[in-house]
Protein backbone atom coordinates (compact mmCIF):
# COMPACT_ATOMS: atom_id res chain seq x y z
CA UNK A 1 0.00 0.00 0.00
CA UNK A 2 1.14 3.48 -0.76
CA UNK A 3 2.01 5.50 1.84
CA UNK A 4 2.77 9.82 1.47
CA UNK A 5 4.07 12.55 3.98
CA UNK A 6 1.74 14.69 5.64
CA UNK A 7 1.38 18.10 6.29
CA UNK A 8 2.26 19.19 9.53
CA UNK A 9 -0.46 21.69 9.59
CA UNK A 10 -3.60 21.69 11.63
CA UNK A 11 -6.79 20.29 10.51
CA UNK A 12 -10.07 22.16 11.76
CA UNK A 13 -10.34 19.45 14.26
CA UNK A 14 -7.11 20.96 16.21
CA UNK A 15 -4.96 18.10 15.65
CA UNK A 16 -1.33 17.82 13.82
CA UNK A 17 -2.14 15.46 10.57
CA UNK A 18 -0.52 12.41 11.20
CA UNK A 19 2.86 11.68 9.34
CA UNK A 20 1.72 9.52 7.13
CA UNK A 21 -1.44 8.67 5.50
CA UNK A 22 -2.46 5.50 3.67
CA UNK A 23 -3.69 5.71 0.33
CA UNK A 24 -6.80 3.33 1.14
CA UNK A 25 -7.77 5.67 3.55
CA UNK A 26 -8.48 8.50 0.91
CA UNK A 27 -10.46 5.47 -1.18
CA UNK A 28 -12.51 4.95 1.64
CA UNK A 29 -14.06 8.06 0.94
CA UNK A 30 -14.74 7.10 -1.91
CA UNK A 31 -13.89 10.07 -4.80
CA UNK A 32 -11.68 11.51 -2.30
CA UNK A 33 -8.38 11.24 -3.70
CA UNK A 34 -4.95 12.92 -3.80
CA UNK A 35 -5.47 15.95 -5.62
CA UNK A 36 -8.37 16.49 -3.22
CA UNK A 37 -6.40 15.83 -0.16
CA UNK A 38 -3.32 18.17 -1.16
CA UNK A 39 -6.15 20.49 -1.84
CA UNK A 40 -7.82 20.40 1.71
CA UNK A 41 -4.21 20.37 3.19
CA UNK A 42 -4.12 23.80 1.92
CA UNK A 43 -6.54 25.00 4.67
CA UNK A 44 -3.91 25.07 7.75
CA UNK A 45 -2.43 28.10 6.09
CA UNK A 46 -4.13 29.94 8.66
CA UNK A 47 -2.25 30.30 11.84
CA UNK A 48 -4.56 28.00 14.13
CA UNK A 49 -7.62 29.08 15.42
CA UNK A 50 -8.23 30.27 18.68
CA UNK A 51 -11.77 27.98 18.99
CA UNK A 52 -11.06 24.89 19.25
CA UNK A 53 -14.68 24.45 18.42
CA UNK A 54 -18.37 26.61 17.97
CA UNK A 55 -21.89 25.93 19.83
CA UNK A 56 -24.18 27.60 17.07
CA UNK A 57 -27.58 28.46 19.08
CA UNK A 58 -30.19 28.85 16.00
CA UNK A 59 -32.99 30.90 16.66
CA UNK A 60 -35.60 29.37 13.48
CA UNK A 61 -38.06 31.85 12.03
CA UNK A 62 -36.42 35.39 12.87
CA UNK A 63 -35.85 36.30 15.65
CA UNK A 64 -36.66 40.13 16.40
CA UNK A 65 -33.44 41.80 17.21
CA UNK A 66 -34.62 45.11 17.17
CA UNK A 67 -36.57 44.06 20.49
CA UNK A 68 -33.54 42.32 21.55
CA UNK A 69 -30.21 43.77 21.20
CA UNK A 70 -30.45 46.60 18.54
CA UNK A 71 -33.67 48.74 20.23
CA UNK A 72 -34.41 52.20 18.97
CA UNK A 73 -36.29 53.90 21.94
CA UNK A 74 -36.05 57.31 20.31
CA UNK A 75 -38.21 55.68 16.97
CA UNK A 76 -42.45 56.28 16.49
CA UNK A 77 -44.30 54.12 18.43
CA UNK A 78 -45.46 52.19 15.23
CA UNK A 79 -41.78 51.18 14.98
CA UNK A 80 -40.19 51.07 18.14
CA UNK A 81 -40.03 48.46 21.04
CA UNK A 82 -42.37 47.86 24.24
CA UNK A 83 -39.57 46.41 26.25
CA UNK A 84 -36.74 49.04 27.22
CA UNK A 85 -33.16 48.67 26.94
CA UNK A 86 -31.11 48.39 30.16
CA UNK A 87 -27.26 48.29 30.60
CA UNK A 88 -24.93 45.31 30.86
CA UNK A 89 -21.49 44.27 31.82
CA UNK A 90 -20.03 46.60 29.03
CA UNK A 91 -19.61 49.78 28.89
CA UNK A 92 -21.83 51.49 25.51
CA UNK A 93 -24.01 47.91 24.97
CA UNK A 94 -27.59 47.82 25.82
CA UNK A 95 -30.13 44.72 25.70
CA UNK A 96 -33.91 43.98 26.24
CA UNK A 97 -34.94 44.62 29.78
CA UNK A 98 -36.30 40.58 29.50
CA UNK A 99 -32.66 39.46 28.92
CA UNK A 100 -31.18 40.65 32.46
CA UNK A 101 -28.97 37.12 32.68
CA UNK A 102 -27.30 37.66 29.39
CA UNK A 103 -26.71 41.19 30.05
CA UNK A 104 -23.83 39.90 32.07
CA UNK A 105 -21.92 38.42 29.61
CA UNK A 106 -21.73 41.01 26.93
CA UNK A 107 -18.25 42.01 28.16
CA UNK A 108 -17.35 38.36 26.06
CA UNK A 109 -19.96 39.55 23.24
CA UNK A 110 -19.67 41.12 20.10
CA UNK A 111 -22.84 42.08 18.43
CA UNK A 112 -23.12 42.50 14.69
CA UNK A 113 -26.09 44.75 14.15
CA UNK A 114 -25.96 44.80 10.14
CA UNK A 115 -26.49 41.28 8.91
CA UNK A 116 -28.47 40.94 6.11
CA UNK A 117 -28.93 39.87 2.41
CA UNK A 118 -31.12 39.64 -0.21
CA UNK A 119 -31.49 35.60 -0.43
CA UNK A 120 -35.68 35.43 0.88
CA UNK A 121 -37.36 34.95 3.30
CA UNK A 122 -36.91 31.84 5.80
CA UNK A 123 -34.53 30.66 3.42
CA UNK A 124 -32.26 28.93 5.83
CA UNK A 125 -29.49 27.74 3.39
CA UNK A 126 -27.34 31.54 3.52
CA UNK A 127 -27.02 31.65 7.22
CA UNK A 128 -25.37 27.83 7.26
CA UNK A 129 -23.53 28.11 4.13
CA UNK A 130 -23.05 31.89 2.85
CA UNK A 131 -24.00 31.37 -0.35
CA UNK A 132 -26.85 33.77 -0.76
CA UNK A 133 -29.25 32.64 -3.67
CA UNK A 134 -32.97 32.48 -3.95
CA UNK A 135 -34.55 29.37 -3.88
CA UNK A 136 -37.81 27.83 -5.06
CA UNK A 137 -38.53 25.46 -2.45
CA UNK A 138 -37.18 26.41 1.31
CA UNK A 139 -38.74 23.26 2.91
CA UNK A 140 -36.36 20.91 0.69
CA UNK A 141 -32.50 20.30 0.50
CA UNK A 142 -30.91 19.29 -3.16
CA UNK A 143 -27.77 17.16 -2.94
CA UNK A 144 -26.29 20.17 -5.38
CA UNK A 145 -26.27 22.87 -2.61
CA UNK A 146 -23.14 24.42 -1.21
CA UNK A 147 -22.18 22.35 2.09
CA UNK A 148 -22.87 24.12 5.10
CA UNK A 149 -19.96 24.98 7.80
CA UNK A 150 -20.32 21.89 10.21
CA UNK A 151 -19.65 19.69 7.04
CA UNK A 152 -16.51 20.92 5.82
CA UNK A 153 -15.71 20.45 9.28
CA UNK A 154 -16.46 17.16 9.40
CA UNK A 155 -14.87 16.85 5.39
CA UNK A 156 -11.50 17.85 6.63
CA UNK A 157 -11.73 16.01 9.55
CA UNK A 158 -11.95 13.17 6.87
CA UNK A 159 -9.14 14.71 5.32
CA UNK A 160 -6.66 13.84 7.96
CA UNK A 161 -7.31 10.49 8.72
CA UNK A 162 -8.15 10.95 12.41
CA UNK A 163 -10.76 8.73 13.06
CA UNK A 164 -12.64 8.31 16.85
CA UNK A 165 -16.06 7.65 18.86
CA UNK A 166 -16.88 11.16 18.33
CA UNK A 167 -17.79 12.83 14.94
CA UNK A 168 -16.65 16.51 14.17
CA UNK A 169 -20.54 18.28 13.20
CA UNK A 170 -23.82 17.12 15.54
CA UNK A 171 -27.03 18.74 14.69
CA UNK A 172 -29.52 18.77 17.83
CA UNK A 173 -32.60 17.96 18.97
CA UNK A 174 -33.14 17.02 15.52
CA UNK A 175 -33.29 17.95 11.79
CA UNK A 176 -34.13 21.15 10.92
CA UNK A 177 -38.28 20.77 9.67
CA UNK A 178 -38.67 18.44 11.64
CA UNK A 179 -41.44 19.76 13.75
CA UNK A 180 -43.50 20.54 10.29
CA UNK A 181 -42.70 17.47 8.66
CA UNK A 182 -40.23 19.32 6.04
CA UNK A 183 -36.52 19.50 6.00
CA UNK A 184 -35.24 23.55 5.80
CA UNK A 185 -31.74 23.39 3.68
CA UNK A 186 -28.47 25.03 4.84
CA UNK A 187 -26.84 22.63 7.63
CA UNK A 188 -26.10 19.73 5.27
CA UNK A 189 -23.29 18.35 3.03
CA UNK A 190 -24.37 19.38 -0.40
CA UNK A 191 -22.14 18.51 -2.72
CA UNK A 192 -19.51 16.88 -1.26
CA UNK A 193 -21.47 14.16 0.12
CA UNK A 194 -23.63 12.38 2.28
CA UNK A 195 -21.17 10.77 4.41
CA UNK A 196 -20.13 14.61 5.50
CA UNK A 197 -23.94 15.42 6.87
CA UNK A 198 -24.00 16.13 11.19
CA UNK A 199 -24.47 13.36 13.84
CA UNK A 200 -28.16 14.70 13.73
CA UNK A 201 -30.06 13.85 16.90
CA UNK A 202 -33.79 12.48 17.57
CA UNK A 203 -36.41 14.10 19.98
CA UNK A 204 -40.00 13.62 21.32
CA UNK A 205 -40.75 16.84 21.94
CA UNK A 206 -43.72 17.75 24.31
CA UNK A 207 -45.71 20.32 26.59
CA UNK A 208 -46.31 20.56 30.24
CA UNK A 209 -49.29 18.47 31.88
CA UNK A 210 -51.86 20.40 31.83
CA UNK A 211 -51.14 23.02 29.79
CA UNK A 212 -53.38 24.74 27.99
CA UNK A 213 -54.11 24.17 24.11
CA UNK A 214 -51.41 25.78 21.86
CA UNK A 215 -52.88 28.27 19.13
CA UNK A 216 -51.25 30.89 17.16
CA UNK A 217 -49.62 34.08 18.91
CA UNK A 218 -50.25 31.42 22.20
CA UNK A 219 -46.83 28.83 22.01
CA UNK A 220 -46.31 26.75 24.82
CA UNK A 221 -42.74 25.66 26.63
CA UNK A 222 -41.47 23.18 24.53
CA UNK A 223 -40.00 19.85 27.24
CA UNK A 224 -37.74 17.30 26.14
CA UNK A 225 -33.97 15.66 25.34
CA UNK A 226 -32.22 15.01 22.46
CA UNK A 227 -31.09 11.15 22.22
CA UNK A 228 -29.28 9.50 19.20
CA UNK A 229 -31.26 6.83 17.10
CA UNK A 230 -30.52 3.42 16.96
CA UNK A 231 -28.40 3.57 20.05
CA UNK A 232 -29.21 0.05 21.20
CA UNK A 233 -28.38 -2.99 19.59
CA UNK A 234 -31.28 -5.58 19.01
CA UNK A 235 -31.93 -8.67 21.23
CA UNK A 236 -29.67 -11.20 20.91
CA UNK A 237 -26.88 -9.38 18.93
CA UNK A 238 -24.06 -8.66 21.24
CA UNK A 239 -21.02 -6.36 20.01
CA UNK A 240 -18.81 -9.40 19.04
CA UNK A 241 -21.56 -10.53 16.63
CA UNK A 242 -21.82 -6.77 15.31
CA UNK A 243 -18.15 -6.82 14.95
CA UNK A 244 -18.51 -10.27 13.17
CA UNK A 245 -21.26 -8.76 10.91
CA UNK A 246 -19.19 -5.39 9.90
CA UNK A 247 -16.43 -7.89 8.67
CA UNK A 248 -18.72 -9.69 6.65
CA UNK A 249 -19.86 -6.36 5.04
CA UNK A 250 -16.51 -4.70 4.74
CA UNK A 251 -15.33 -7.68 2.76
CA UNK A 252 -18.43 -7.10 0.71
CA UNK A 253 -17.46 -3.60 0.47
CA UNK A 254 -14.00 -4.10 -0.51
CA UNK A 255 -14.99 -5.55 -3.72
CA UNK A 256 -17.44 -2.69 -4.43
CA UNK A 257 -15.11 0.06 -3.80
CA UNK A 258 -15.26 1.01 -7.37
CA UNK A 259 -19.39 1.43 -6.78
CA UNK A 260 -19.06 3.62 -4.23
CA UNK A 261 -19.09 7.18 -6.40
CA UNK A 262 -22.32 6.50 -6.79
CA UNK A 263 -24.64 8.53 -4.56
CA UNK A 264 -26.80 5.59 -3.34
CA UNK A 265 -24.20 3.53 -2.14
CA UNK A 266 -22.10 6.89 -1.03
CA UNK A 267 -25.01 8.15 1.49
CA UNK A 268 -25.69 3.83 2.91
CA UNK A 269 -21.82 3.57 3.07
CA UNK A 270 -21.20 6.49 5.63
CA UNK A 271 -24.61 6.04 7.38
CA UNK A 272 -23.59 2.18 7.89
CA UNK A 273 -20.72 3.53 9.32
CA UNK A 274 -22.18 5.94 11.86
CA UNK A 275 -24.87 3.44 13.09
CA UNK A 276 -22.24 1.08 13.96
CA UNK A 277 -20.15 3.78 15.97
CA UNK A 278 -23.64 4.91 17.32
CA UNK A 279 -24.44 1.25 18.52
CA UNK A 280 -21.04 0.16 19.93
CA UNK A 281 -19.81 3.52 21.74
CA UNK A 282 -20.42 4.08 25.03
CA UNK A 283 -18.54 6.94 25.23
CA UNK A 284 -20.68 8.89 22.24
CA UNK A 285 -23.87 7.63 24.30
CA UNK A 286 -22.79 8.34 27.30
CA UNK A 287 -22.55 12.34 26.05
CA UNK A 288 -26.32 12.12 25.89
CA UNK A 289 -27.08 11.02 29.31
CA UNK A 290 -27.70 13.83 31.45
CA UNK A 291 -28.11 11.52 34.72
CA UNK A 292 -24.51 12.06 35.70
CA UNK A 293 -25.33 16.17 35.65
CA UNK A 294 -25.38 18.12 38.61
CA UNK A 295 -29.32 18.90 39.41
CA UNK A 296 -28.76 22.27 39.93
CA UNK A 297 -26.66 22.82 36.77
CA UNK A 298 -29.50 21.25 34.58
CA UNK A 299 -31.83 24.07 36.46
CA UNK A 300 -29.94 26.64 35.55
CA UNK A 301 -30.06 25.70 31.56
CA UNK A 302 -33.74 25.29 32.15
CA UNK A 303 -34.62 21.80 31.47
CA UNK A 304 -36.30 22.69 28.41
CA UNK A 305 -35.76 21.02 25.05
CA UNK A 306 -33.69 23.59 24.27
CA UNK A 307 -31.93 23.97 27.30
CA UNK A 308 -31.23 20.20 27.25
CA UNK A 309 -29.94 20.15 23.81
CA UNK A 310 -27.51 22.99 25.13
CA UNK A 311 -26.36 20.93 27.98
CA UNK A 312 -25.69 17.90 25.74
CA UNK A 313 -24.03 20.19 22.96
CA UNK A 314 -21.78 21.35 25.72
CA UNK A 315 -21.01 18.21 26.56
CA UNK A 316 -20.04 16.99 22.98
CA UNK A 317 -17.81 19.64 22.82
CA UNK A 318 -16.18 19.08 26.01
CA UNK A 319 -15.70 15.52 23.96
CA UNK A 320 -13.90 16.89 21.37
CA UNK A 321 -16.95 18.00 18.64
CA UNK A 322 -16.07 20.14 16.68
CA UNK A 323 -19.30 22.46 15.49
CA UNK A 324 -22.24 21.67 17.27
CA UNK A 325 -25.54 23.55 16.14
CA UNK A 326 -28.55 23.78 18.60
CA UNK A 327 -32.02 24.63 17.02
CA UNK A 328 -34.83 26.97 18.60
CA UNK A 329 -37.30 24.88 16.10
CA UNK A 330 -40.86 25.22 15.46
CA UNK A 331 -43.11 22.18 16.68
CA UNK A 332 -46.71 22.64 15.29
CA UNK A 333 -47.48 19.88 12.77
CA UNK A 334 -46.20 17.09 14.42
CA UNK A 335 -46.78 17.94 17.56
CA UNK A 336 -48.91 21.20 18.20
CA UNK A 337 -46.73 23.13 20.95
CA UNK A 338 -45.42 25.91 19.62
CA UNK A 339 -46.90 27.34 16.22
CA UNK A 340 -44.54 30.28 15.96
CA UNK A 341 -41.09 29.65 17.06
CA UNK A 342 -39.37 33.46 16.18
CA UNK A 343 -41.45 33.92 13.34
CA UNK A 344 -43.88 36.23 15.49
CA UNK A 345 -46.43 37.56 12.87
CA UNK A 346 -48.93 37.86 15.88
CA UNK A 347 -48.76 38.97 19.46
CA UNK A 348 -44.55 39.47 19.05
CA UNK A 349 -44.18 41.48 22.40
CA UNK A 350 -46.44 39.30 24.17
CA UNK A 351 -44.67 35.41 22.54
CA UNK A 352 -40.93 37.32 23.17
CA UNK A 353 -41.61 38.69 27.04
CA UNK A 354 -43.40 34.91 28.16
CA UNK A 355 -42.06 32.17 25.97
CA UNK A 356 -38.97 33.30 24.06
CA UNK A 357 -37.15 35.56 26.22
CA UNK A 358 -36.96 34.32 29.44
CA UNK A 359 -35.56 30.68 27.56
CA UNK A 360 -33.08 32.32 25.52
CA UNK A 361 -31.90 34.56 28.53
CA UNK A 362 -31.90 31.53 30.70
CA UNK A 363 -30.38 29.12 28.70
CA UNK A 364 -27.59 31.24 27.13
CA UNK A 365 -26.45 32.61 30.07
CA UNK A 366 -26.09 29.06 31.55
CA UNK A 367 -24.24 28.26 28.65
CA UNK A 368 -21.56 30.78 29.41
CA UNK A 369 -21.00 30.30 33.04
CA UNK A 370 -20.68 26.58 32.41
CA UNK A 371 -18.26 26.96 29.83
CA UNK A 372 -16.28 29.71 32.04
CA UNK A 373 -16.27 27.67 35.07
CA UNK A 374 -14.51 24.82 32.87
CA UNK A 375 -12.35 26.38 31.02
CA UNK A 376 -13.79 26.19 27.81
CA UNK A 377 -14.90 29.73 26.97
CA UNK A 378 -11.41 30.60 25.89
CA UNK A 379 -11.61 27.80 23.44
CA UNK A 380 -15.09 28.06 23.10
CA UNK A 381 -16.84 30.11 20.00
CA UNK A 382 -20.12 30.66 20.76
CA UNK A 383 -22.90 32.30 18.22
CA UNK A 384 -26.33 32.92 17.81
CA UNK A 385 -28.23 33.73 15.09
CA UNK A 386 -31.49 33.31 13.39
CA UNK A 387 -31.94 33.08 9.19
CA UNK A 388 -33.57 36.77 8.98
CA UNK A 389 -35.09 39.63 11.29
CA UNK A 390 -38.33 41.19 11.12
CA UNK A 391 -40.17 44.53 9.57
CA UNK A 392 -39.79 47.59 11.73
CA UNK A 393 -42.74 48.28 11.60
CA UNK A 394 -45.54 46.97 13.50
CA UNK A 395 -48.83 45.34 12.37
CA UNK A 396 -51.78 45.19 12.98
CA UNK A 397 -51.80 42.08 15.37
CA UNK A 398 -49.18 43.51 17.35
CA UNK A 399 -46.52 41.54 15.22
CA UNK A 400 -43.53 42.02 13.18
CA UNK A 401 -43.53 40.57 9.55
CA UNK A 402 -40.29 38.78 7.47
CA UNK A 403 -37.28 41.14 6.69
CA UNK A 404 -33.87 40.34 5.61
CA UNK A 405 -32.36 43.89 4.95
CA UNK A 406 -30.82 44.55 8.76
CA UNK A 407 -30.74 42.06 12.07
CA UNK A 408 -27.90 41.18 14.76
CA UNK A 409 -25.84 38.02 15.25
CA UNK A 410 -24.01 37.64 18.39
CA UNK A 411 -20.49 36.11 18.82
CA UNK A 412 -18.93 35.47 22.30
CA UNK A 413 -16.10 33.41 23.61
CA UNK A 414 -12.97 32.37 22.17
CA UNK A 415 -11.58 34.83 19.28
CA UNK A 416 -14.13 37.78 20.06
CA UNK A 417 -13.14 40.58 21.72
CA UNK A 418 -16.10 40.78 23.99
CA UNK A 419 -17.60 44.20 24.94
CA UNK A 420 -18.08 45.31 20.83
CA UNK A 421 -20.86 46.63 18.77
CA UNK A 422 -20.49 46.35 14.88
CA UNK A 423 -22.19 48.34 12.32
CA UNK A 424 -25.19 50.68 12.67
CA UNK A 425 -28.64 50.35 11.67
CA UNK A 426 -30.75 53.45 10.89
CA UNK A 427 -33.33 55.32 13.04
CA UNK A 428 -35.43 52.87 12.96
CA UNK A 429 -33.48 49.31 12.68
CA UNK A 430 -34.89 48.61 8.97
CA UNK A 431 -31.49 49.05 6.65
CA UNK A 432 -27.95 49.25 7.41
CA UNK A 433 -26.41 52.79 8.25
CA UNK A 434 -22.75 51.43 8.21
CA UNK A 435 -20.66 48.65 7.63
CA UNK A 436 -22.76 46.35 6.53
CA UNK A 437 -22.38 42.21 6.71
CA UNK A 438 -23.80 39.33 4.66
CA UNK A 439 -24.12 36.16 5.60
CA UNK A 440 -21.00 34.87 3.81
CA UNK A 441 -19.23 37.64 6.88
CA UNK A 442 -20.46 35.91 9.24
CA UNK A 443 -19.58 32.32 8.09
CA UNK A 444 -15.97 33.48 6.86
CA UNK A 445 -15.74 34.99 10.40
CA UNK A 446 -16.78 31.42 11.62
CA UNK A 447 -14.39 29.76 9.90
CA UNK A 448 -11.53 31.84 10.67
CA UNK A 449 -12.20 31.83 14.75
CA UNK A 450 -11.16 27.76 14.24
CA UNK A 451 -8.32 28.52 11.94
CA UNK A 452 -10.25 27.05 8.54
CA UNK A 453 -9.03 29.88 5.67
CA UNK A 454 -12.75 31.00 3.97
CA UNK A 455 -11.20 31.07 1.13
CA UNK A 456 -10.22 27.12 0.88
CA UNK A 457 -12.11 25.56 -1.75
CA UNK A 458 -13.83 22.23 -2.18
CA UNK A 459 -14.87 20.77 -5.91
CA UNK A 460 -18.73 20.58 -6.38
CA UNK A 461 -20.28 18.13 -8.73
CA UNK A 462 -18.89 19.15 -11.65
CA UNK A 463 -15.49 19.50 -10.21
CA UNK A 464 -15.47 23.24 -10.23
CA UNK A 465 -13.58 24.75 -7.18
CA UNK A 466 -16.08 26.92 -4.77
CA UNK A 467 -14.82 28.92 -1.74
CA UNK A 468 -16.35 27.60 1.70
CA UNK A 469 -17.24 31.59 2.62
CA UNK A 470 -18.32 32.20 -0.57
CA UNK A 471 -16.59 35.03 -1.01
CA UNK A 472 -17.24 36.51 2.59
CA UNK A 473 -14.88 38.39 4.73
CA UNK A 474 -13.75 37.76 8.68
CA UNK A 475 -15.09 40.68 10.20
CA UNK A 476 -12.06 41.69 12.19
CA UNK A 477 -13.08 44.21 14.05
CA UNK A 478 -14.82 42.14 16.70
CA UNK A 479 -11.92 39.50 17.05
CA UNK A 480 -9.07 39.28 19.95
Amino acid sequence: MLTMLGSPRRCCDGITRRETLKAGALSALGGFGLPQFLEASEAGRVAPGKAKNVIVLYLLGGAATQDMFDLKPEAPVEVRSHFKPIATSASGIEVCEHLPKMAKWMHRTAVVRTVNHKAGCHNTLPSYTGHEVMLSDIGTTKDFYPPSMGSVCEYLRHASGERGDFPDYAYLPCYLGWGQNIRRPGPYAGFIGKRFDALTSECSPYKAEGAPEVVPGKPQTVFGTPRIASSELPDGITVDRLNSRRSLLQQVDDQLRDLEATRAVESFSRHKRQAFYILTSSALKAAFELDDEDPQLLDRYGRTLFGNSTVIGRRLVERGVRFVNVTWDLFWDRVKIDYDAWDTHTKNFEILKDNKLPGLDQTYSALMEDLDARGLLDETLVVLMSEMGRTPRINGNAGRDHWTYCYSTLFAGAGIRGGTLYGESDAQAAYVKDRAVSTSDICATIYHCLGIDPTFRVRDRSSRPVEIAHGGNPIYDILA
